[in-house]
């Protein structure tokens, strides 16, 4: 059975920087990103989607530009509830923001850096300032994403992380981890 895509690799007039796709998103955080309809899914909701049903896959056969984006951020996810888990004591769904929103703006390795696990299949951007956009764009993607995976993880109520999500802790997508 093959792994899901991402449905925004067809987007016409995406900006890309290296072969990597700058799609549009829903957001108030400010930052680079086109912004989308808000009527309509965009990246950050497609790889919540997605994520439980493709980190059960090690191989993943890149299919355009938004898949590219696509796995960038299912490992973020993949990372994000490994520092859920990590801590000590079951944190709330405020300390849980908190957490992830530190871990989104953390300085992290883009394509073409030394510490990108994934260069092989990443070209870099072409001039510091396109790496520069990159940056800048991944944080504020990062940083919603954060903010709606919290949403999602708690969304129950319970005031606990939901243990559906939360089994997926360990697992990782393409074997392979942003975080170091």
């Amino acid at each position: 059975m093959p792994a899901y895509h991402s449905a925004l690799n067809d987007v016409p007039d995406a900006r890309q920087i290296g072969n990597m796709s700058i799609l549009p998103i829903r957001t108030k955080i400010r930052g680079p990103a086109p912004l989308a309809d808000p009527e309509q899914g965009d990246i950050v909701d497609e790889t919540i989607d997605l994520f439980r049903a493709n980190s059960l896959f090690r191989n993943f056969e890149i299919k355009g530009p938004a898949d590219r984006l696509l796995i960038i951020l299912i490992l973020f996810i993949s990372d994000c509830l490994a520092k859920i888990g990590s801590a000590r004591t079951v944190p709330t769904q405020i300390e849980a923001s908190k957490m992830l929103n530190t871990l989104s703006v953390e300085s992290f390795a883009i394509p073409g850096d030394a510490g990108f696990p994934l260069n092989a299949h990443y070209a870099a951007p072409e001039s510091r300032a396109d790496a520069e956009y990159l940056r800048t764009y991944l944080t504020q993607v990062r940083q919603e994403l954060a903010a709606r995976l919290v949403e999602r993880l708690y969304a129950d109520g319970t005031g606990k992380p939901s243990k559906w999500w939360m089994a997926f802790q360990k697992r990782r997508f393409m074997n392979r981890s942003l975080g170091s």
